[in-house]
């Protein structure tokens, strides 16, 4: 049936491309998303991926695999990216009548989206190769996604397809036309690199647990209510506040009390919408409003260790539609 629809598809058969292309889509999505760090790259970079595949099916040899090849072309794709000039830049501190605290220091890696967890279904279809060494669940979490975005594109790229995928190191080396030793080298090196960038932690508990719902519900009362108290009492000593694309980034508990206190300033109230980001609890915030419209004014990722929050990751309210969340509601 492969042989047929590569046949198919090599002769201008768009539905026996899509046929070859479609179980892998969602997954390549994902593996896009990791390297780049950014929703909407990553749908851009999944579309010049099936563009480039269509177009040079003809060059398809048949030694690997339509997923390996497919992936091949992606990990590229996102590689010229990461290279290329003009990258997204850090963003100003943009919201009116709101001051921010004295940051605890500044990010490197400032652009950042989250990523849907409705898009996540069947984005595994394939279990990882015997040398993955991160379960599902944590190769698409905020943290580890951000620890990528500082290593060198290479070695975000080998890391992803050995440690992530486990793919093998002889496939990782075609894919990025370099030898297995040099894939080798590259993978000590960013694992290295990612032992820098990672705190262990407590594990989360699982998702939609009864410990997780008991914490999620707790954060709700506290931010709609703006109870400072009860919000710094979820707060883990260390809890990490960041806010991509801006720099801003504030560690420990007195200094995110502040930025939650700024927030909460001039009478500013929040009502929250649930959502799910990164396989992790995320709500969409609204402002309220005095002509009964509450505004989106972001998106809020939560990070957990065991019972308390260990970040909180606070987006612009642009990426909003992804999650299906509209920009404003009714009041």
């Amino acid at each position: 049936m492969g042989t047929e629809l590569i046949g198919r598809a090599r002769a201008g058969d768009g539905e026996a491309f899509r046929a070859l292309t479609e179980p892998h889509r969602r997954e390549l999505q994902v593996h896009c998303y990791r390297m780049l760090g950014s929703f909407q790259d990553a749908e851009d970079a999944l579309q010049d991926t099936l563009l480039s595949a269509w177009r040079g099916l003809g060059g398809f040899d048949g030694r690997a695999s339509i997923r390996t090849w497919l992936y091949r072309i992606a990990t590229n794709r996102c590689l010229s990216a990461l290279r290329a000039a003009g990258r997204r830049p850090a963003k100003a501190w943009d919201i009116p009548g709101v001051e921010p605290p004295e940051p605890t220091r500044l990010g490197e890696a400032v652009w950042l989206e989250p990523f849907p967890d409705a898009l996540l279904e069947g984005a595994f279809p394939v279990p990882p190769g015997p040398e993955a060494r991160y379960e599902q669940r944590e190769s698409v979490s905020l943290a580890f996604v951000t620890a990528l975005q500082v290593l060198p594109p290479r070695q975000l790229a080998v890391l992803v397809l050995r440690d992530v995928l486990g793919f093998p190191a002889a496939e990782v080396a075609a894919m990025l036309d370099t030898t297995v030793d040099s894939v080798k080298s590259a993978l000590k090196r960013a694992r290295a690199g990612l032992r820098r960038q990672r705190q262990q932690r407590e594990p989360a508990p699982a998702p939609g647990s009864p410990a997780e719902r008991a914490i999620v519900a707790d954060f709700v009362r506290a931010w709609e209510t703006a109870d400072i108290g009860a919000l710094v009492a979820l707060l883990t000593d260390d809890v990490f506040v960041s806010m991509p694309p801006l720099p801003l980034e504030y560690e420990g508990r007195d200094v995110a009390a502040r930025f939650c206190a700024a927030l909460f300033g001039a009478g500013r109230r929040f009502d929250l919408v649930p959502t799910r980001a990164n396989g992790q609890p995320a709500f969409g915030a609204y402002l309220r409003g005095s002509a009964g419209i509450r505004h989106g004014t972001g998106l809020y990722v939560l990070t957990l260790a065991g019972d308390r929050i260990s970040a909180m990751t606070r987006f612009e309210n642009s990426v909003l539609p992804a999650f299906g969340l509209p920009r404003s509601v009714p009041g």
